[in-house]
């Protein structure tokens, strides 16, 4: 799963890179407004697929195994933070 996240991360990644790279090369003035729509669809499906593809996977594959209500703040967990001696108020 790490190495499957990995690549969704580096392609989306290379996508917006290469988008935002292409409309910068050298080429002749009859191509150059299809190479920019080209372009926005890179950027456009690297944005996607990192919010939409890569986001839910990732966060799905660090939340397994843990409960929400541990990093919640509920009457129960102030009562565990006050037996173990944690001031709230207390800055550092």
């Amino acid at each position: 799963m790490k190495y499957f996240l990995w690549i969704i991360f580096l392609l989306a990644i290379g996508s917006i890179f290469l988008g935002f790279a292409l409309p910068d090369s050298d080429t002749p003035l009859h191509l150059k407004a299809s190479e920019k729509a080209f372009s926005e669809k890179l950027i456009g499906f690297g944005v996607l697929g990192l919010f939409f593809v890569f986001m839910p996977i990732f966060l799905v594959h660090r939340w397994k195994g843990k409960q929400l209500k541990d990093y919640t703040l509920t009457a129960e967990n102030f009562e565990k933070m006050r037996k173990n001696g944690k001031n709230l108020n207390q800055s550092k």
